[in-house]
């Protein structure tokens, strides 16, 4: 169970106490998932200090996910980032995961929303390694889901949407039904996508290649940051299809997101992938990560801001 900080921020109020968080039975979202969330890692670095890794980026995002689901909050960017800040600060929270989401409350019910306020909040709680520190040390099984990523004629695949996480939510029980612990996404092409949460990496010698974006996956500000630190390291990125094939017969393969880091895929359906073992170059890249993320590394100052 989770246990978050006792405030909560609501379009540029923080409140506290059983009624914070309390949602109407009628809100349009509970029905029918049209809301938009952001999930935002603050991390206690090395030097004491604590700080919110590409908080802008991340609520730029939320917003462009509102604009695609036509809706339009009643905060702004800046009162967003803003908020984020104060969440931590006032719930003591040296490091936490954030969780801003912008949802449709009460108002007009059946399909069209006519008069429902759009209400921004941000919830933070204390939150480790998504899939365990024993993952981000030894990787993870995965297997492919039954389950298809969204088509980009059919869903608005750009978007952090509520309701759009059905799928993956189905993808990640039957993968751990069938004892895996993570779910890996084909496209309706057979093509791999992504992780029920987590964008895709493959390795080749010294080549990193990822889905592109017209694929339907999401666009991940970790898989950005990891592409940025690749090229940096002197590694060739490619953003191309990704077959079956490749996956099975990849010299290394990781899995990115906020909440899952940079975790290494060990074994896919069965077939042992680096010889069962964490690859050198995802060891690499997982840990210029968190030298940037939590550590001494100030190559990218860009990406933090301080509270």
């Amino acid at each position: 169970m989770v246990s978050r900080g006792n405030k909560i921020w609501v379009d540029g109020n923080l409140l506290e106490g059983p009624d914070a968080d309390r949602v109407s039975l009628l809100a349009h979202t509970l029905h029918y998932g049209v809301g938009a969330f952001e999930g935002i890692r603050a991390y206690r670095r090395q030097s004491g200090s604590s700080s919110i890794f590409r908080l802008r980026d991340h609520i730029v995002r939320l917003f462009n996910s509102c604009r695609l689901a036509m809706m339009e909050p009643r905060s702004s960017i800046d009162d967003v980032c803003d908020g984020c800040v104060a969440v931590l600060r006032d719930n003591e929270l040296t490091e936490a995961y954030l969780r801003p989401i912008s949802y449709l409350s009460d108002g007009s019910m059946g399909l069209l929303p006519r008069d429902n306020p759009v209400v921004t909040s941000i919830v933070a709680w204390p939150w480790g390694a998504y899939l365990g520190d024993d993952a981000l040390n030894r990787g993870i099984r995965c297997k492919i889901s039954a389950f298809a990523r969204h088509h980009v004629n059919t869903a608005l695949t750009a978007g952090k949407l509520c309701g759009q996480y059905v799928g993956s939510v189905m993808a990640k029980r039957e993968a751990q039904l069938d004892g895996y612990d993570e779910a890996i996404l084909l496209d309706t092409m057979g093509c791999a996508t992504e992780g029920s949460g987590e964008n895709l990496f493959i390795v080749d010698g010294r080549t990193l290649i990822t889905p592109p974006l017209s694929s339907g996956i999401l666009p991940g500000i970790t898989r950005d940051t990891v592409l940025v630190l690749a090229r940096e390291a002197g590694y060739e990125v490619l953003e191309q299809r990704i077959t079956r094939d490749q996956l099975y017969l990849a010299d290394e393969v990781f899995l990115t997101g906020t909440a899952a880091e940079v975790t290494p895929v060990r074994e896919i359906d069965h077939r042992p992938i680096s010889g069962g073992t964490v690859g050198d170059v995802t060891r690499r890249l997982q840990e210029r990560y968190f030298e940037v993320v939590k550590g001494h590394d100030t190559t990218h100052p860009e990406w933090l801001t301080e509270y």
